[in-house]
């Protein structure tokens, strides 16, 4: 046992010799180049600005009166000419007082070169110059330089080496740059994470396997290996992936999938080894990859498959998640809004045994969402959160905390030491509509073009039995395109949505256009929005929801990212799909033709309402009805904002000019006008 450790040791110590005489012959070979390139360089430095003459025509300068000066240096002559004077060679060429002239001396002919230059006025010396012992300069020369770049070889391989470069890699590219939260640093518990319950029980069981495994391998279960996080954006996918780690009090290591892919071929894989291999080393704990289908695509090329880099990092994540003892506690976390494109082997059981949907939170999960995000906000005693909860609906987490925060921010502009409600209600509308553009200038008859277009949509939605109820009317330009809008909010949380649902909010939808042509005898590029969502809804009752009459139970289409934008492809015949083009827009068309009957048989209300939003340019959806009931509409609250003196809500629009001459728009030929756009409601969940 002894001899084989004094043979390791003597093998170590003959490698790190070899090493460093290595590192020595470099050191001394970069320093003998240097120094011939020095030399080299100053060599050619002094040819580029000097030139030699010949000794007899120096003699003549000299006597010609032409030199000024003298300097007699180590076996030459240094020549300096009178002011003026242009020396011309042999060669035709012209040397100025930026070139230096020098003959080589003649020993003891040199001699009556002293009296000459008595003669002729010239100055002449001979300056000394200190010479340097040989041993100093050898070690200023070669042995400073060789120790100077032997220290910083070894001190850049000594880094290399902690960080796991070495001589065979290009320092620390192969190692993984996870973030690393020991114990409870992530800051973030289960505490912090509101309207998600189904997603905290399913991951609790994880926790408790971490706290007390001995009562699950007691009966023979095993640790899940892995849960993957789907969802929408903003919905809390990520923050739920740090109340994890924080209640279960391991280390949590973080990083996105981004993150392993690189320029160089096989780094992935190595970052995913190298990953692995330190949560071994602090197990148990969990390791949480955010956005995983950048390196999770399927390898079918329908999907963007084909890449080798990224094929080879999932191949050899899908080796380590077979591959590690599930009794250490190693759980892997994965979060994406895009799991139809994850590869099937990554997904089966086994890797990832858990699939938990973290979906948009309900009406009881945004009150949640809200008192967290509130904790440390100051609100004023008229904050009621059931009802900013209501007027929110279809938000996610994100889009709450963001409306928090924006409140929080318009109080301080308003100069108030405490968040009320109206700040809520405007900060909400903010993050969906953007901020108001108080500055525009409109003409008069675009400012009531725009009027009737959003009484169009607000009266349509109040006389159809099943629309959702109208919240807010605005015709006060907003950042995000929109002229104006119409804000429709439920009364209550909907899953489903019946083919009553869709036509009356195609109906809703097509009725500001309808207002134009009723009122008008016009069409304006403001229903450009309307006829989108409009024609998208039509389309998807025809091609995906099966409640079209001609096509029956025929599904047209598959949805292709389900959390993201949502759309979908289409996998029938060509003749097929004419024939559902042509479906859709005779649905549109009677749609159309009913919304404009509609709004026939209720133009007297439609022309109240109207000026009315034309005078206040902001009103409710309860001072709306409060026309419609023939009551006083100044009288009416909103979501719990009193009513003000000369209004229900304070009027933000008062600033927008309006002007008498008509201003053309850009981009549309005269006689057209600019209307107002619904900004797209928040998606309800549909099934």
């Amino acid at each position: 046992m002894d001899d084989n450790q004094n043979n390791a040791n003597n093998n170590k110590n003959r490698k790190n010799f070899n090493g460093l005489v290595i590192l020595l012959a470099w050191a001394v070979g970069l320093t003998v180049l240097f120094n011939f390139l020095s030399a080299y360089s100053q060599q050619a430095s002094t040819a580029a600005t000097t030139h030699e003459i010949d000794y007899s025509e120096f003699l003549d300068l000299v006597k010609e009166g032409k030199v000024e000066k003298v300097i007699f240096t180590e076996g030459r002559l240094e020549i300096t000419p009178i002011e003026g004077y242009v020396y011309t060679g042999e060669d035709g060429g012209t040397y100025d007082k930026n070139f230096t002239l020098f003959t080589m001396q003649l020993g003891s002919y040199d001699l009556e070169l002293v009296p000459l230059l008595i003669e002729h006025g010239v100055k002449f010396r001979n300056p000394y110059v200190a010479q340097m012992s040989p041993v100093l300069e050898f070690m200023l020369a070669y042995i400073l330089p060789t120790v100077l770049l032997l220290g910083a070889f070894m001190l850049f391989m000594s880094m290399m080496a902690k960080r796991g470069g070495g001589l065979g890699g290009i320092g620390s590219v192969g190692k993984s740059n996870a973030k690393v939260y020991m114990e409870k640093s992530t800051g973030v518990t289960f505490s912090d994470v509101a309207g998600q319950d189904e997603a905290k029980e399913s991951l609790v069981e994880i926790i408790d396997f971490l706290h007390n495994p001995g009562k699950y391998t007691a009966i023979g279960a095993k640790l899940p290996k892995g849960a993957l996080l789907v969802g929408s954006p903003g919905t809390g996918k990520t923050l739920l992936a740090k109340a994890v780690a924080g209640e279960a009090g391991v280390p949590f290591f973080s990083i996105s999938g981004s993150g392993f892919v690189e320029m160089f071929v096989g780094v992935g894989a190595s970052r995913v080894r190298d990953l692995f291999q330190e949560a071994a080393k602090v197990a148990p704990c969990i390791i949480f990859i955010d956005e995983i289908d950048a390196i999770g695509k399927t390898r079918d090329s329908r999907f963007g498959g084909g890449n080798d880099e990224r094929e080879q990092t999932l191949n050899q994540l899908l080796a380590e998640m077979d591959g590690f003892d599930p009794s250490k506690g190693i759980i892997v976390l994965a979060a994406t809004n895009r799991p139809e494109v994850l590869d099937k082997a990554l997904l089966r059981p086994g890797r990832f045994d858990r699939r938990i949907t973290v979906d948009r939170p309900n009406l009881a999960g945004r009150l949640a969402t809200l008192q967290v995000h509130t904790r440390k906000i100051r609100l004023a005693e008229d904050v009621d959160l059931n009802k900013i909860a209501q007027a929110t609906a279809g938000c996610v987490g994100a889009d709450l905390a963001n409306t928090v925060n924006e409140a929080a921010l318009r109080a301080v502009r308003h100069g108030r030491r405490a968040v009320n409600q109206e700040d809520l209600l405007s900060a909400f509308e903010v993050v969906i509509a953007g901020a108001e553009k108080k500055g525009t200038v409109i003409t008069e008859q675009e400012k009531r073009i725009i009027a009737y277009h959003e009484v169009g949509h607000a009266l349509a939605a109040a006389k159809q039995k099943d629309a959702q109820p109208v919240t807010k009317i605005t015709i006060v330009p907003h950042t995000q395109g929109a002229l104006g809008y119409t804000l429709h909010l439920p009364e209550e949380e909907k899953f489903l949505m019946s083919k009553t649902d869709i036509l009356t909010e195609i109906r809703t939808l097509l009725a500001g256009r309808c207002a134009e042509e009723l009122v008008f005898n016009t069409q304006t590029s403001g229903a450009a929005n309307d006829i989108e969502r409009a024609t998208a809804l039509a389309r998807n009752l025809v091609a995906r929801f099966g409640m079209s009459d001609k096509f029956g139970m025929m599904a047209l289409g598959t949805v292709d990212s389900q959390y993201l934008e949502g759309g979908y492809s289409m996998n029938c015949a060509q003749e097929t799909f004419a024939a559902a083009d042509r479906e859709v827009v005779d649905l549109l068309q009677r749609c159309h033709e009913e919304a404009m009957e509609l709004l026939r048989q209720n133009r007297e209300m439609l022309d109240k309402v109207a000026s009315y939003l034309f005078e206040k340019e902001t009103i409710t959806g309860a001072q709306m009805m409060a026309i419609l009931e023939g009551r006083d509409p100044d009288r009416e609250e909103y979501f719990g904002v009193p009513a003000a003196r000369d209004g229900a809500i304070e009027p933000p629009a008062r600033h927008v000019s309006v002007v008498s001459e008509p201003i053309p728009m850009p981009g549309l030929t005269e006689g057209e006008t600019g209307g107002g756009e619904d900004p797209e409601r928040p998606e309800q969940p549909e099934e």
